[in-house]
């Protein structure tokens, strides 16, 4: 399974350059969730969301629908993460499970300036469960600091069957190892000036890793930490690749690009345009 979406639906200039004229912003979702395939909730980071707005997105979006919700700032944003259990639980607890099957990888994003404590770090993947109320979790880790290129940090992902992040970008570091049954792709260098956000090359090259990615493998190209974490991960991948950054208004278009590449098409989104 692969999956391409944008991070979050609420952006002034997509009703300009993706929503149609006059598309009440209550319809936004309903819309974006028919011509994307996953959405990243980047609203989960800032503040906590209700039951209800669970219930709410899962409502208006198609069955085959999925949402990535960005952990909490209070989780991630503080010196010593192996006390971080109580907010994770708070977190969990707040009716993200009333997305259903509609709930897809938790993403734990990481500051720049967080750098690898490898017990501090083992202490808080110990405190990420394995399910919440009867559903299973899936949790990523987006780190942005260089020291993370430690295979130590590779092995202490795959024990706790974490996904790493692969960022595309030229300020994060780019880490290839696929140590879960999922891989969690954000693609960050989109250009304003390309109408797709990538040229449309880029985005041919990006559905082939995807293909390679979702068979199992490591694409050819992508740098690995651990040379040696294929080999140990066995069987295919589910695959989710977010356009998440860089001219953020070329997302939906990019990820419509790039599920173009990937010969998927949605039926929904023409009765939905």
């Amino acid at each position: 399974m692969i999956r391409v979406g944008i991070g979050g639906w609420n952006f002034e200039p997509w009703r300009k350059t993706f929503f149609p004229p006059g598309l009440p912003q209550a319809k936004e979702l309903a819309y974006a969730s028919r011509h994307v395939t996953a959405i990243e909730v980047n609203g989960t980071f800032y503040r906590t969301q209700t039951p209800e707005s669970f219930r709410r997105w899962r409502d208006e979006t198609p069955d085959d629908f999925v949402f990535s919700l960005k952990g909490p700032r209070y989780v991630v944003n503080r010196r010593v993460l192996g006390e971080a259990g109580e907010s994770i639980a708070r977190f969990l607890e707040s009716g993200i499970t009333e997305l259903g099957p509609k709930l897809g990888p938790l993403l734990w994003q990481f500051a720049p300036t967080k750098k690898f404590d490898p017990d501090d770090f083992a202490a808080f993947l110990q405190a990420l469960p394995d399910s919440q109320d009867g559903h299973a979790l899936r949790h990523a880790l987006e780190v942005r600091h260089p020291s993370f290129g430690d295979p130590a940090f590779i092995e202490l992902a795959r024990k706790h069957r974490a996904a790493i992040v692969y960022a595309d970008s030229h300020k994060y570091p780019a880490i290839a190892d696929p140590i879960a049954d999922f891989t969690y792709a954000r693609l960050l260098e989109a250009h304003e000036e390309e109408p797709t956000g990538y040229p449309p090359v880029e985005l041919d090259a990006w559905a082939e890793r995807a293909r390679v990615w979702e068979s199992g493998k490591v694409p050819a190209d992508l740098t690995q930490v651990s040379e040696g974490a294929a080999e140990k991960q066995s069987g295919g991948r589910d695959v989710f690749i977010f356009m998440i950054n860089g001219a953020k208004v070329r997302a939906p278009h990019a990820a419509r690009g790039l599920l173009s590449a990937l010969g998927i098409a949605l039926p929904e989104a023409e009765a939905a345009s």
